[in-house]
C-alpha cells in the first residue's frame, strides 16, 4: 500500500496494537479505535513463545520482551499430590526452539506496543462497526461516535465475539463454550519457593509461574456448565476445588484476596472462517480463531496475525492463504489437548498420567513436544525496525 493510506484498527488489545505498529512501521497511517475508556487490559499474564517473540522482533521489542523472561532450572507437570509427570527446564525449551518462553503481564505488553504508535492514533471510548467491507474500487467505511472513517485496510481485532466477524460472516456459528471454566490471579506471595509447574487433575488444572518483578501468576480451570458464579466469592470457590492440591497451592489460595481473581468461561471457534478477510477487511486473533488456552497460544497467534497481515497487506488473499491453514490446525491441537487435561474420568485418567510419565522418560517432555511446529515459526519478512525506510516512518 502507499504510504499514504489509511488502515482503522477496531480493538486496542495485543492483536489490534500490534498490527497497528506494524503498519505504522510500514508508513501507513493508523488509528486504533477501542471500546473502553483506557488500553487497560482485562486479564491477566501471557506467556509469549519463541513464535511470538520473533513477530515481535519484526517491531523491534523483541529482546525487550526476552529481558522479561523469569522462568529458570526445572519446571513441568504434576499430580495433585505433588508427583512429578514429566519434568523439563528452561533451558531444554529455549534449546529446543531457539530462544526462551517468557511469562509477563498483559499490561506491560500493551503498554510497549501502544508507545510505538503515534499517542494521536489512539482513540479510546470508540466503539466502531463496520459499516461497509469495501472492495477493490471503494474503500471500507467504519462508523465511529465521531461520525464515519474511510479505510484501505480495517483490521477487525475486536475479540471472540467480533462484531465485524458477524457482519462478514453472517452465517458462520460463531463461538461455543468449550466445557469450561478459568480462574486467574497476579499476586506477590512472599517466601513461597516452588519449580513452574502445571498440576492436572480430574477434570480440573492448575499453573502456578513467576514473573519478572517477583509475583506470582497463577491459573486454574475446571469443567463446569457455562455461566455459573461462586455462591459466595471466586476465591472460596478456588478453595474448595483447590485446596488440598500439593504446595504451593494452598500458599498462594491463602494469599489471595477475593478481588483478585478473575473468572472467566472459556469459548472458541469449533468452524474455521471461509477466509480470514473479506473486501478490505482482516480478521486477528480472537476474532478469526479464538481457541482454549491448552497451548498458551492465543495471543500468540495474534501476535503472528498481526505481522503476517503487515508483511501481506496488499494483498489480504495471500494473508489468508498464511494464516488459516495454521491457525486452524493450533486451534484443534489445542482442543485436543483441552480434552486430554480436563480429562474426568478416572481410569481414563490414571492410563493418561501413566503414558505422559513414560513418554517423559523416552524422550523430551511432552510439554515441550506439544510446541513442536508451532513455537518455531519464524516471520515471512525480516526485521522491519531494521529498515532504514521504516525507522524514517516511526
Amino acid at each position: 500500500m502507499a504510504q499514504s493510506s489509511h488502515a482503522v484498527v477496531i480493538g486496542g488489545g495485543i492483536g489490534g496494537l500490534t498490527a497497528a505498529t506494524a503498519l505504522h512501521l510500514r508508513g501507513l497511517r493508523v488509528t486504533v479505535l477501542e471500546r473502553a475508556r483506557s488500553l487497560k487490559p482485562v486479564g491477566a499474564a501471557i506467556s509469549l513463545a519463541p513464535n511470538a517473540l520473533r513477530a515481535l522482533d519484526v517491531i523491534g521489542i523483541g529482546d525487550e520482551i526476552r529481558d522479561l523472561a523469569a522462568w529458570q532450572g526445572d519446571g513441568g507437570l504434576r499430580t495433585p499430590s505433588g508427583r512429578w509427570l514429566s519434568r523439563t527446564s528452561a533451558a531444554a525449551a529455549a534449546e529446543r526452539f531457539g530462544g526462551p518462553l517468557v511469562l509477563l503481564h498483559r499490561a506491560t505488553l500493551i503498554n510497549s506496543l501502544a508507545a510505538r504508535i503515534p499517542s494521536d492514533s489512539i482513540r479510546t471510548t470508540a466503539a466502531a462497526t463496520l459499516a461497509d467491507p469495501g472492495d477493490a474500487r471503494r474503500p471500507a467505511r467504519v462508523t465511529t461516535p465521531d461520525g464515519e472513517l474511510e479505510a484501505d485496510l480495517v483490521v477487525a481485532a475486536d475479540g471472540i465475539r467480533s462484531g465485524v466477524r458477524r457482519t462478514l460472516f453472517p452465517g458462520h456459528a460463531g463461538p461455543v463454550y468449550s466445557g469450561f471454566t478459568t480462574w486467574r490471579v497476579v499476586i506477590p506471595v512472599p517466601g513461597v519457593e516452588f519449580a513452574a509447574h502445571e498440576t492436572w487433575g480430574r477434570g480440573r488444572i492448575w499453573g502456578t509461574h513467576r514473573l519478572k518483578d517477583g509475583r506470582i501468576y497463577a491459573y486454574a480451570a475446571a469443567v463446569v456448565p457455562a455461566g455459573q458464579h461462586a455462591p459466595d466469592d471466586e476465591k472460596a470457590e478456588l478453595v474448595r476445588r483447590f485446596g488440598d492440591w500439593h504446595e504451593p497451592i494452598p500458599a498462594v489460595l491463602a494469599a489471595a484476596r477475593p478481588e483478585d481473581v478473575l473468572r472467566h468461561d472459556v469459548h472458541h471457534i469449533a468452524e474455521p472462517l471461509p477466509a480470514h478477510h473479506r473486501g478490505r477487511v482482516a480478521l486477528v486473533g480472537d476474532a478469526a480463531h479464538a481457541m482454549p488456552p491448552t497451548l498458551g497460544q492465543g495471543g500468540n497467534q495474534a501476535i503472528e496475525d498481526a505481522i503476517v497481515l503487515a508483511h501481506h497487506c496488499d494483498d489480504l488473499t495471500a494473508y489468508t492463504a498464511a494464516r488459516l491453514p495454521r491457525t486452524t490446525a493450533i486451534a484443534r491441537q489445542a482442543v485436543r489437548i483441552a480434552r486430554l487435561n480436563m480429562m474426568s474420568n478416572r481410569v481414563g485418567i490414571a492410563v493418561r498420567n501413566t503414558s505422559m510419565a513414560a513418554l517423559s522418560k523416552a524422550g523430551p517432555a511432552l510439554f515441550l513436544r506439544g510446541f513442536d511446529g508451532i513455537a518455531d515459526w519464524r516471520p515471512p519478512h525480516r526485521p522491519y525496525a531494521s529498515d532504514e525506510a521504516s525507522v524514517g516512518n516511526r
